[in-house]
């Protein structure tokens, strides 16, 4: 897939060629359901804690940055890349943010409902104690590869 989208997209790749392949949530049913709003448009966004991509020994994405997201069996589906990246604590999400993250009624209080619950589970999971007040990257991208799955720029249909 990487392949592919290098010979297609060769300056993207020359801008930003390191690239993760992971999947969405800490579960099977979770990575799919995740993918399943990607791949229908509804998300475009991300938050994921600082705390976890140390712990995986990643670096936090940088702008123009590609992931090969996989589903819940790690089958690669798509490349997505990083357009807009914030750090910030758990209070400075906002509604715009909620709503292009595409999860549960796209609200600010159920993003919050969800992500207090999730956060837990996982710095629990690690062996840590989730707070408000850790980082958290707010992560915004574009679904780049394969070209039936890619955005599209606007006015072009």
């Amino acid at each position: 897939m990487w392949d592919a989208y290098a010979a297609a997209r060769p300056e993207a790749v020359a801008a930003s060629p390191e690239y993760t392949v992971e999947h969405f949530g800490d579960s099977k049913r979770l990575a799919n359901e995740l993918l399943g709003l990607v791949l229908s448009g509804r998300k475009r966004a991300t938050a994921e804690l600082v705390a976890d991509f140390i712990a995986r020994g990643d670096q936090v994405p940088r702008i123009g940055s590609h992931w090969i997201a996989c589903d819940g069996d790690g089958v690669p589906r798509i490349i997505i890349r990083s357009t807009e990246l914030r750090l910030g604590p758990f209070t400075s999400a906002d509604s715009a943010f909620a709503r292009d993250e595409g999860e549960d009624d796209l609200t600010l209080e159920s993003w919050q409902r969800e992500h207090r619950r999730y956060w837990t589970r996982v710095a629990a999971a690690a062996g840590r104690e989730w707070s408000e007040d850790d980082e958290i990257v707010f992560e915004r991208f574009e679904v780049v590869w394969p070209p039936e799955q890619a955005d599209r720029p606007a006015g072009h249909l």
